[in-house]
């Protein structure tokens, strides 16, 4: 099993950005997939981003897309969220999470979830 710790939140003005960082621990992150979601104030949990085991390939809501880059450092066992160009409606608790699927080229289902860090953007 593995544990998830996602840091790096904060409050940015918007244009601005951040980077959000997942540590994972008690197994190599390189046995999971990764993945990005957020949760805005009375909405549900959505998708961000998620990329793979190798970190080949990753993929991205519309959102974000040009915006935000998912990465990893297999080596350091932390997966990373770089975000750029933040707008208000980027605001949410940003979680990462861990999938043992064989492969995320159509989808995530999350094994395993971090604890969230928030995000704030002001306009």
């Amino acid at each position: 099993q593995v544990q998830l710790v996602e840091s790096g939140g904060g409050l940015v003005q918007a244009g601005g950005s951040l980077r959000l960082s997942c540590v994972a621990s008690g197994r190599s992150l390189s046995t999971y997939n990764m993945g990005w979601f957020r949760q805005a104030p009375g909405k549900e949990r959505e998708f961000v981003a998620r990329i793979s085991r190798s970190g080949s390939y990753s993929y991205y809501a519309d959102p974000v897309k040009d915006r935000f880059t998912i990465s990893r450092d297999n080596a350091k066992n932390t997966a990373y969220l770089q975000m750029n160009n933040l707008k208000p409606e980027d605001t949410a608790v940003y979680y990462c999470a861990a999938s043992v699927q064989v492969s995320v080229a159509l989808s995530f289902i999350a094994d395993y979830w971090g604890q969230g860090t928030q995000v704030t953007v002001s306009s």
